[in-house]
C-alpha cells in the first residue's frame, strides 16, 4: 500500500501543478522575500498562481505564514533561536544591530530620506536603545552593510548617491527611497507579545500549533542533518515514528531526499538549489576539510571511553590544528599559501565549516564530530596499487551513519 503524505495537502492537484508547487515552495525556502528584480524574481506569477495551495501547505507542515501579492512574496519562517550558526555572513555583530534600529528609523521616515538625516536616525535611536556609537571606520562599516542588506532585499533603494561613501570621515550626501510595502513585511518576530529582546528571540523560534511535528519537520527542511540525540525526547520519539512518512512528504512537497539512518536523518536537495554551503567544493579549505575527516573520525586508536553515546568523536583543538598542519606539508603544491601561511587560522576555518554544515559542534576543549561525517569520507580511485589485505574479521561494532536504522 503506498505511503500518502499526511496531511496530503498536494493531493487534489494534478502531477504537473504539484511540482510546480513544489518547485515554488523551494524558491520561498531560499528567498523569504521575494521581490520583481531580485533573486528568482521572475518566479512571482507563479508563485501568485499557486498561492492558495502553497499558503496551506507552509500553513499545514511547517506552521508558517505566507504572505503573496503580485508585487511581493513573503515567507515568515521561524527563527534560529540560540543557534548562531546560521545567519547573513556579510553582517558582523554590530551590522545586525544597525540592521534592526535601521529598520526602527526606517518607519518615521516617510518615502524618502537624506542619507546623513538617516544616519542620524539611526544613531539617535540607538542612544536611546543604551548601545555606545563610536564613530571609526569600523561602526561606520557595519553600518554601511546594514544598509546594503536592505537594498539587496530591496527594501530601500539609493536614488541619487550611495551609500558606500559612508566609510569616509566627509560622506557624501545620498537620496534613499523606502519601500514601505516591503518594509512592514521584514520583521516576522512577535514584536506585540514581548517585552525583552531574549522573549523575543524564543517566540520566534518556538514552535508551530502542532509542536513536536511542525519543530521536527522545520528542522528537516532546514539542516542538512538531523540527530536523534541532539532533539528532545518528544521530538526525537515523533520523528523515530513517522520518519518513513516525513521521507515521503518532503520529496512530495519540497523535492528533498532523505537519507535515514540510526542516528538520525540526511536531507539532500539533488538539485543543489537550497544549499547554502556546497560540500565537497572546490577551494583550499573545503578541500583539506574533506581530506581531514577521516583522520577526524578515525576510531582506530581510541578507547570505548572517548565516545560518546550518541556517536560523536571528540576532537582537540591541538588534534584539528596537527591533522591540518600535516596536510599542508605533505602537498604543499596543492593550496593557497593565504589561506595556509597560519595553521592555527586554517584549523578555525576548517572548524566554522564543520559547524555550518552540521557535521561538528563546540566542546570544552575542542569539537564533536558527528557520526555523519562517514557520508563524506572521500573514496579513492580505483587505481592500480599495492594489494590490500582484506581480513576475515568483522569489524567491530560502532557508530556510522551508514547503520541500519534500529541496528544497535
Amino acid at each position: 500500500m503506498p505511503v500518502k503524505t499526511r496531511p496530503d495537502v498536494l493531493g487534489d492537484l494534478s502531477d504537473i501543478d504539484a511540482a510546480n508547487v513544489a518547485r515554488c515552495a523551494k524558491v520561498l525556502l531560499r528567498h523569504p522575500l521575494l521581490r520583481p528584480g531580485g533573486p528568482d524574481g521572475d518566479m512571482l506569477p507563479l508563485l501568485y498562481r499557486y498561492r492558495l495551495p502553497l499558503q496551506e501547505m507552509f500553513a499545514t507542515l511547517l506552521g508558517y505564514r505566507l504572505v503573496v501579492e503580485r508585487r511581493f512574496a513573503r515567507l515568515y519562517k521561524s527563527g534560529p533561536g540560540e543557534d548562531n550558526t546560521r545567519g547573513e555572513v556579510t553582517l558582523s555583530p554590530r551590522g545586525y544591530a544597525y540592521l534592526c534600529l535601521t529598520m526602527a528609523a526606517l518607519t518615521g521616515a516617510g518615502r524618502q530620506v537624506l542619507l546623513s538625516r538617516l544616519v542620524a536616525d539611526v544613531r539617535g535611536a540607538a542612544a536611546e536603545a543604551g548601545i555606545d556609537i563610536v564613530d571609526d571606520v569600523s561602526d561606520r562599516r557595519a553600518l554601511t552593510a546594514a544598509l546594503r542588506h536592505l537594498i539587496g532585499l530591496g527594501v530601500i533603494t539609493e536614488t541619487d548617491g550611495t551609500v558606500a561613501g559612508l566609510v569616509s570621515d566627509s560622506a557624501p550626501e545620498a537620496l534613499i527611497t523606502i519601500h514601505t510595502d516591503l518594509l512592514g513585511q521584514l520583521l516576522a518576530g512577535p514584536l506585540a507579545e514581548t517585552t525583552t529582546a531574549d522573549d523575543l528571540v524564543e517566540l520566534a523560534a518556538s514552535p508551530g500549533r502542532l509542536g513536536a511535528e511542525h519543530a521536527v519537520r522545520r528542522r528537516l527542511v532546514e539542516n542538512p542533518v538531523t540527530l536523534h540525540a541532539d532533539l528532545p525526547a518528544e521530538q526525537a520519539d515523533w520523528l523515530l515514528r513517522n520518519q518513513r512518512r516525513e521521507s515521503v512528504v518532503l520529496e512530495r512537497c519540497f523535492g528533498l531526499v532523505t537519507e535515514i539512518r540510526a542516528e538520525g536523518v540526511a536531507v539532500t536537495d539533488p538539485e543543489e538549489y537550497l544549499t547554502d554551503v556546497v560540500f565537497p567544493s572546490t577551494g583550499t579549505v573545503a578541500r583539506i576539510t574533506l581530506l581531514a575527516l577521516p583522520e577526524l573520525v578515525d576510531a582506530s586508536d581510541r578507547s570505548e571511553e572517548d565516545f560518546r553515546v550518541d556517536g560523536r568523536v571528540p576532537v582537540s583543538r591541538a588534534r584539528l590544528v596537527e591533522v591540518c598542519g600535516n596536510l599542508v606539508e605533505d602537498y604543499p603544491a596543492a593550496w593557497s599559501r593565504q589561506a595556509t601561511d597560519d595553521v592555527d587560522s586554517l584549523a578555525d576555518e576548517v572548524a566554522d565549516l564543520l559547524t555550518r554544515l552540521s557535521l561538528a559542534v563546540p566542546s570544552d576543549d575542542g569539537w564533536l564530530i558527528s557520526p555523519a561525517a562517514h557520508r563524506w569520507l572521500p573514496q579513492p580511485d580505483d587505481s592500480p596499487g599495492k594489494p590490500v589485505a582484506v581480513s576475515d574479521t568483522p569489524p567491530e561494532p560502532g557508530w556510522s551513519l551508514f547503520d541500519e536504522e534500529g541496528v544497535s
